[in-house]
């Protein structure tokens, strides 16, 4: 008896500002998706997004990705990564084909593809997303299948995602010194909505904020797919960098007051509770530095409201200004912030949730919540596939090198200086 074929494993790497995560993912005989490893470490080497040094980074990736493959018991070979800076772009295009009043039929929908891949060719940047959305037919729009139906014309708008060629190649050229393939960039707002929105609320409309810890992108869904974002160079770390500044203490005790004490909305109790930190140089033996609560409260507010405006501009720029019953979809590290989805509810004037991954089989705690939204996203986009119109790895970027074989071969080939 044959032995039965092991299915493909999926690789999923998300380089942050903060950490680097690793998820190695397969399908279960049913289909669905079944985590078999995790790994993660301390982002080194990323600033806003980018990748400021390669060394440090590719020691975080390859380090994550290891973890990863110890817990799993098994090794890959590449990886879908994410790309969340700063300077990604979005835009439709719109292309049609005549068909004579004829019936349509499959090869009309790949000629009308076809011709659609001149048509997203965006100078001096690299596409990462062509998706085609909703077909046309005459003056019908919202054809989701127009396969077996009559027109004289068929259309089709084509989302397009771009982003600039440097900080794509540096991410691309670190994951490959870590002797991992590149199955795909992926921009983060697409990975995350597709692990924390539903299908109707992408149908419906419905803003998506990624709080990272030093960017926050915001992108407008409706229709299905991703129709507007905007980048703000602002995150979660700049308010525990703001912590450490007023109060003189490590970005270690920040971050931990942050997490454990702070909070967006503030209370009649905050003048009567008391936080400890050490400051910087203090002896092991010093007593520790006592700050009131308020006081803490105070400078999270500050930045919070800072955050919290530039994304109310954001939405009006991309023209979310509907009902006030459209919701805005909070994710990423900085959603774990107490209280942070009530108060940017109030100033929004709309309904807030915090939005976590979807539960696969298999997900530890520890990656469940919103700060692992597109780690899961990519995992899910590598299991689902794309509907991408052309091959979105990044082919016309770095020539492909295929990668050591797992784990072994990559420690191997790092000993040797490849």
């Amino acid at each position: 008896m044959a032995a039965p074929q092991q299915q493909p494993l999926i690789g999923a790497l998300d380089i942050g500002s903060s950490k680097v995560s690793a998820l190695i993912c397969a399908t279960d005989p049913d289909g669905r998706l079944r985590v078999l490893g995790t790994g993660q470490r301390e982002s080194r080497g990323v600033k806003r997004g980018f990748i400021t040094d390669m060394e440090a980074s590719e020691v975080a990736v390859r380090e994550a990705v290891e973890q990863a493959e110890r817990m799993a018991g098994q090794s890959i070979d590449d990886v879908w990564a994410s790309f969340g800076a700063g300077g990604l772009t979005s835009e439709l295009a719109t292309v049609e084909v005549e068909l004579g009043g004829h019936q349509v039929e499959q090869s009309d929908v790949e000629e009308l593809l076809a011709a659609g891949r001149s048509a997203i060719d965006r100078k001096g940047q690299v596409v990462l997303h062509a998706n085609p959305a909703l077909y046309s037919l005459d003056n019908v729009q919202g054809v989701v299948q127009p396969v077996g139906l009559h027109a004289e014309r068929l259309g089709v708008d084509i989302h397009v995602i771009a982003a600039d060629s440097g900080p794509l190649r540096n991410i691309d050229l670190t994951i490959r010194q870590a002797h991992l393939g590149v199955r795909a960039i992926v921009a983060s707002p697409i990975a995350a909505s597709l692990s924390t929105l539903s299908q109707e609320e992408r149908d419906l409309g419905v803003a998506l904020v990624e709080l990272g810890a030093e960017v926050t992108n915001v992108s407008l869904h409706a229709g299905g797919m991703l129709v507007g974002l905007r980048s703000i160079p602002l995150g979660a770390r700049d308010i525990t960098d703001d912590i450490a500044c007023a109060f003189g203490v490590t970005r270690r005790d920040a971050e931990r007051m942050k997490c454990f004490h702070g909070s967006a909305m503030t209370s009649p109790r905050d003048n009567h509770e008391m936080v400890e930190a050490r400051g910087h140089g203090s002896d092991d033996g010093a007593e520790p530095m006592r700050i009131s609560r308020a006081q803490l409260m105070t400078v999270i507010r500050q930045r919070i409201e800072e955050i919290t405006g530039e994304v109310e501009g954001s939405l009006k720029a991309l023209g979310f200004t509907g009902p006030v019953g459209r919701q805005v979809v909070l994710t990423g590290g900085g959603a774990e912030l107490k209280n942070i989805a009530d108060y940017m509810q109030g100033v929004l004037g709309r309904a807030v949730r915090v939005g976590r991954p979807r539960q696969i089989t298999g997900l530890p705690d520890a990656h469940s919540g919103p700060g692992f939204a597109t780690l899961v996203g990519l995992a899910m986009l590598g299991h689902g596939g794309n509907r991408d119109i052309r091959d979105i790895a990044l082919g016309t970027i770095s020539e492909k090198r295929k990668p050591a074989g797992g784990m072994m071969g990559r420690l191997i080939a790092a000993m040797r200086g490849a």
